[in-house]
């Protein structure tokens, strides 16, 4: 009875972890704007005149090719191709004050 009731908890233990996981990789962001450049692979978007981003498009991307000038929502998810680690500096030691 034991064995089966710690293989069900484990079991659900599991699931709850693969659904979490699941849910942090499918969140997804928008950004709204007009296209300023359509380029092989690339699309850029200008929110205001001081917010401008670029996006890399897939081939398999949904909605077709947006033409210069359209008003777009972009659906995008952050995703990290590469992390750059570098080691933290050492604390330094504080001047003592002259009393």
């Amino acid at each position: 009875m034991r064995r089966v009731l710690l293989t069900l908890t484990v079991f659900a233990l599991l699931c709850v972890a693969f659904a979490a996981g699941g849910y942090a990789a499918s969140k997804s962001y928008q950004f709204t704007g007009v296209v300023k450049a359509v380029d092989a692979g690339s699309l850029t978007v200008e929110k205001s005149a001081k917010e401008t981003w670029q996006f890399e498009v897939a081939k398999d991307v949904k909605g077709g090719a947006p033409k210069v000038g359209d008003r777009v929502t972009v659906y995008y998810k952050m995703v990290a191709t590469e992390i750059e680690g570098k080691p933290a500096a050492a604390a330094t030691p504080k001047l003592l004050k002259k009393k």
